[in-house]
């Protein structure tokens, strides 16, 4: 548990600010960590299957050369193309590569993931675009901070390396998790879907963790709690209802897609999984109202029948819910069902069903790594959870 902090009021103190925080500490622990490379080495299943769903991966293999660039364009800004791919291509290789250090204790992917992680420290000076320039801070902002947490403790990345990475992630990704917080790009304050603060929360989180930097976490742990956006729990899971004795939480999105409505769980999990390795219990919080949402989702996508109220914000009203991409496969649930319904023991019914389908259509495990599509949706998502998060 990290000790109470006085807060510090600059950005420039940030990199520089050291607490106690658990390390590694964002998706996997140490005891994370020990158990999967003993049930890989053990050859039990279902984790050999999903071993083999990430080495089996392009993005897993020592040879993989990265393509840093000095500023990433995600969305048209009708000047600069598009390059956002090179970014979370080269992180879903430095995960997957680390992953592999992990498991096997082969420096040749250890070395193949800190070449990744320093080309981009030396390199990436600015993220711009149209508005989607903040989905890009936020999605890669956290899975890159979860790269370089698993390679922190690498005694082949000297200390004058990794300052250089976690800076990079100081200066260019968390001003702009930050500003979005603050300014919502000038819009009004409803006006952006729930992903948008959500992406943007776990990567301050991420960071936050990876620069021990107590008042960065503290911000976006906040944010989760009491936010004014809709990525605040209370307004991303803004309904709730009792159906035949189980609480179901209605989503900020469930009128407006199904794909980004099971999106705002898949970075709901990583969110509240980083606090809780560092103490925080966030998918307790509000009466398990993650799980609750989470539950809504997944019986509805699997078939169901839900309740749905009206929504309505200063933009839309969406008086039903919507079936458009309702089915939609990410490897999201196998974090979310074995911290409720395995290591909790709660009731996760439906996430359990979500779970067993993806797994099935995966061929007994999640993927991860562009498994999903070879476009921006495919890696949203870390992934691999069969092999990370079965408990």
């Amino acid at each position: 548990m990290r000790p109470s902090t006085v807060a510090v009021g600059t950005i420039a103190s940030l990199a520089t600010l050291i607490q106690a925080f658990t390390h590694p500490g964002l998706l996997h622990t140490d005891t994370d960590l020990q158990r999967i490379k003993s049930k890989v080495q053990s050859n039990a299943e279902p984790w050999l299957t999903g071993w083999y769903k990430l080495t089996n991966s392009s993005f897993a293999k020592s040879s993989y050369t990265p393509n840093a660039q000095e500023t990433i364009y995600r969305g048209k800004d009708g000047t600069h193309a598009e390059n956002y791919p090179s970014l979370y291509k080269d992180i879903a290789a430095a995960y997957a590569l680390a992953i592999e250090w992990k498991v096997t204790d082969d420096k040749t992917y250890a070395d193949a993931a800190v070449s990744i992680l320093d080309a981009w420290a030396t390199t990436l000076k600015g993220i711009s675009g149209n508005s989607d320039k903040f989905l890009a801070s936020g999605i890669y902002g956290y899975e890159f901070a979860n790269a370089a947490e698993l390679m922190r403790d690498y005694d082949g990345w000297g200390q004058a390396k990794f300052a250089a990475f976690r800076d990079m992630m100081v200066s260019v990704f968390y001003p702009m998790n930050h500003d979005f917080f603050v300014r919502h790009n000038d819009a009004k304050i409803d006006h952006y879907w729930a992903n948008w603060d959500l992406c943007n929360l776990a990567s301050m989180l991420s960071i936050g963790v990876l620069a021990d930097n107590e008042t960065m976490y503290q911000e976006a742990v906040d944010y989760f709690k009491e936010g004014a956006g809709n990525g605040a729990i209370d307004k991303m899971v803004w309904k709730l209802y009792n159906v035949d004795g189980q609480v179901l939480g209605q989503g900020q999105e469930a009128g407006r897609d199904q794909g980004h409505a099971m999106l705002d769980f898949g970075l709901l999990g990583p969110i509240a999984q980083a606090a809780f390795n560092q103490g925080e219990d966030l998918f307790a919080y509000g009466e398990n109202r993650i799980l609750a949402g989470a539950e809504y989702a997944a019986k509805y996508n699997l078939g169901n029948e839900v309740p749905y109220t009206a929504y309505q914000n200063s933009d839309v009203t969406q008086t039903i819910i919507s079936d458009s991409s309702r089915g939609d496969v990410r490897p999201i649930w196998e974090l979310l069902y074995n911290h409720y319904g395995v290591l909790k023991k709660l009731n996760a019914t439906w996430t359990k069903q979500y779970r067993d389908m993806v797994v099935e259509k995966g061929e007994g495990a999640e993927g991860g790594g562009g498994y999903y599509g070879s476009t921006s949706g495919g890696f949203d998502q870390l992934g691999y959870g069969t092999l990370l998060y079965t408990l």
